[in-house]
């Protein structure tokens, strides 16, 4: 609904209020809702807190008040009372009024700046194995919100933390150097982030084997994993990189470079990008001062180890350490530290960390601390938490080198969607070098959608097969919606340059049609303050829904009226743009044709 027919409404219950009961009530008292599809109407006031004032039952108090607001306004061509509930029809002119006047305008669906700087900080992979289902989650999510509050007026900031040092890295190194006989990406014809994958698992399993001759030999299985010669050497490793012998650094610098190339095209067949990186080999040093400022201050306390710690029982969590006593950094200082480094050089209002659901303890301790040592920018910190993905055939496992790897799925979706489009025979008149790029926009529009519309906080089912399905609750369902509308405007040969034209009277299809569209601001609003993707991904789903519903039922190219083709060409044009733009906010790309 428009902002000025809701302020309409708001502002004449409560002039209804006030002549009809002798009574004053707060605008913020009365609430408007779209009304339900199984009554008749477009909106919905709640009359149960007017009915103190009226001393009516709920179905008289409405009846009162919608015939006070259809004798004042002029917009309303009817009502009904069901119960407590005041539902008011709209007339045809309103209608199309909106669309001429609002939804046709060049900026519908935009934002001013809002001068408000926010990071958003996703993708945060270790370089130690390739990015994984979890991660496409992960990085869709982060784009997606991005962009939205981008659109919403933010000046936005995309942060990549890389996880980049550590045991893990070491890991992969050594059985490289043990294992590997000097090959290369170039070498193996692997990507670098595989190859580098591939002797994280080969660690793993050699790891096991020297863990259970030693169980054979009598240790526990506690002290094997201590005393596996393994384990011990990828210690030592990381202690001489730490040193910075020159020889270990040269190795994780040569290794490193591989991952992120790999990582890389990971990225661009993915559609994601970033405008800053971090490195937690860079980072991992930093937090020591805010240590020193929180003892300082009597916010850490230490221990008679020297191990510094925060109690945190009166905020109904445990004492926490945050330095270990022969000084080394735990993960909660570095990204102490990490937090000040990215204000200092940003000084965003607020911080959005997407990371999965396994880590909320950790950014509740960590933005309690943060707040605790008095940091102004900390209320603006925000834990994006979503759930893990799963597959029909179970759960993804990383070290065992079965993980669900993102490349694959990837080739797997655009594979199956080439199948199913070829199937459908919706590639007449293609080029081979526009069917290849037709498939990849519907198998990752399909892989993204899939993702992206189920809300961030549930563990989410990804079935590929079910994904790519252009007649389900998918992407590939918009994006050809999407298609048939352009099919339908070119061979009109429509400009939107072209005059809207009136007519007489529209169909419920057209008005249906027209309020969805409306509802395009409200919805981008309510996606950015939420940080959620999923409801404007439903929305898309929605505006698709009501345009075929439309398309079936109302002749376009063939109306009788040249006024009416006019408007439902106009109506169909409004249509596309909003989808097109909805889904590029999700990183979606959406087909002219198909």
């Amino acid at each position: 609904m428009s902002q000025f027919i809701e302020k309409a409404l708001i502002d004449h219950t409560v002039q209804a209020v006030h002549e009809l009961y002798q009574a004053e009530i707060q605008p913020s008292q009365i609430a408007l809702q779209e009304t339900r599809k199984e009554f008749e109407g477009q909106i919905t006031i709640v009359v149960f807190p007017i009915t103190k004032f009226s001393k009516k039952s709920p179905e008289q108090t409405g009846t009162e008040v919608g015939e006070f607001l259809q004798s004042r306004i002029p917009e309303l061509s009817g009502f009904n009372v069901i119960k407590g509930f005041l539902n008011v029809s709209l007339s045809d002119n309103y209608w199309i009024d909106l669309l001429n006047s609002t939804l046709l305008a060049s900026d519908f669906g935009c934002f001013p700046a809002n001068g408000k700087k926010l990071m958003v900080e996703y993708s945060s992979p270790n370089t130690n194995k390739p990015l994984h289902l979890g991660h496409i989650r992960n990085n869709l999510l982060g784009y997606s919100v991005a962009e939205i509050l981008k659109a919403y007026g933010y000046d936005v900031i995309k942060a990549n933390l890389v996880n980049d040092r550590g045991i893990h890295i070491c890991k992969s190194m050594l059985a490289w150097q043990k294992f590997g006989n000097g090959e290369t990406p170039a070498s193996s014809g692997l990507k670098g982030d595989h190859l580098v994958g591939k002797y994280y698992v080969i660690f793993d399993k050699e790891y096991k084997k020297q863990i259970d001759e030693l169980k054979a030999e009598g240790q526990t299985e506690e002290e094997a994993k201590k005393n596996a010669p393994l384990i011990r050497e990828a210690q030592e490793m990381l202690q001489q990189w730490e040193a910075g012998d020159q020889q270990v650094i040269q190795l994780w610098s040569t290794m490193n470079g591989w991952v992120y190339s790999g990582f890389e095209k990971t990225y661009n067949q993915l559609g994601v990008d970033f405008d800053k990186y971090y490195y937690e080999s860079n980072t991992y040093l930093l937090g020591k001062d805010i240590i020193q400022e929180g003892l300082d201050s009597g916010v850490f306390f230490k221990k008679e180890d020297n191990s510094v710690w925060i109690d945190l029982t009166d905020e109904g969590l445990d004492q926490k350490l945050v330095l270990r006593g022969d000084g080394t950094s735990v993960y909660i200082t570095q990204d102490l530290g990490t937090a000040q480094l990215k204000y200092d050089e940003f000084h965003m209002n607020e911080s959005i960390y997407v990371v999965g659901n396994e880590q909320d303890y950790h950014f509740k301790v960590l933005f309690l601390i943060l707040k605790k040592l008095g940091k102004p920018w900390a209320s603006g910190l925000f834990h994006l938490s979503y759930g893990m993905v799963d597959l029909p055939s179970g759960k993804m496992k990383s070290r065992e080198g079965t993980v669900v790897d993102a490349d694959d799925l990837m080739s797997e979706m655009v594979e199956t969607a080439k199948e199913r489009t070829e199937e459908l025979g919706k590639t007449d008149g293609f080029s081979e070098t526009e069917k290849a790029e037709l498939y990849n926009t519907i198998g990752m529009g399909a892989l993204k959608y899939f993702l992206l519309k189920v809300d961030p906080k549930k563990r989410l089912l990804f079935d590929p097969n079910e994904s790519v399905d252009f007649q389900g609750h998918t992407g590939p369902f918009i994006q050809y919606t999407h298609a048939r509308i352009k099919s339908v405007l070119n061979k009109a040969g429509f400009s939107e340059a072209t005059p809207v034209t009136k007519p007489a009277s529209i169909s419920s299809y057209e008005r249906d049609l027209i309020q969805v569209l409306g509802n395009f601001p409200v919805v981008i609003e309510a996606s950015a303050t939420e940080f959620s993707p999923a409801q404007l991904a439903n929305y898309i789903y929605d505006v698709a829904k009501l345009y075929n519903k439309f398309y079936h039922e109302e002749s376009i190219l063939k109306a009788e009226v040249e006024e009416v083709k006019n408007f439902r060409l106009h109506l169909s044009a409004t249509a596309a743009r909003v989808i097109s733009k909805g889904m590029n906010l999700l990183g979606i790309q959406v087909p002219e044709r198909m």
